[in-house]
């Protein structure tokens, strides 16, 4: 399931959460985003979302067994919501994206993204701003090899 297309990605309201730590985290921060989200009554108006800051797989690895990786996670809604220390809302913006789809475990994306980061590359592209995954399943409710992520880099 990796093949690259690019695609030209729109301007998204979301409400997310950014912070320090392991990637293993992403897994208790969404669902606390989505509790927020909902007791505001916002209209959810997306799959939800992890913003990849670290430039590389290597450098992603290290910060993730540092417990310093930047974790952001986001969900895309409707109609703006009020703040808190925790949960912001901004505009998530468009861009020109490098997009694929990763079927699988979440543990074994790292090869989707070696290929993503060597087809940027090879094909004299930059990297604009964080990756982005977007989830298009639940894998509470798919098994492994189900889960589906679609990955999308910012290109220049």
């Amino acid at each position: 399931m990796h093949e690259i297309e690019v695609v030209k990605e729109a301007p998204k309201l979301v409400a997310g959460m950014r912070k320090p730590g392991h990637y293993r985290e992403i897994a208790k921060m969404l669902p606390a985003l989505f509790e927020y989200v909902i007791s505001r009554s916002a209209p959810i108006a997306g799959q939800p979302m992890f913003l990849w800051h670290e430039k590389s797989v290597e450098e992603a690895m290290a910060a993730d067994e540092a417990g310093r990786a930047d974790i952001e996670v986001c969900l895309p809604i409707a109609t703006r919501i009020p703040e808190t220390a925790e949960i912001k809302c901004y505009e998530l913006p468009g861009a020109t994206m490098a997009r694929m789809v990763h079927k699988g475990p979440y543990e074994s994306s790292g090869t989707a993204y070696e290929k993503l980061f060597a087809w940027i590359e090879e094909n004299g592209k930059t990297l604009s701003g964080p990756v982005r995954e977007e989830y298009l399943n639940d894998p509470r409710e798919v098994g492994p090899q189900e889960i589906l992520t679609v990955i999308y880099a910012p290109i220049g």
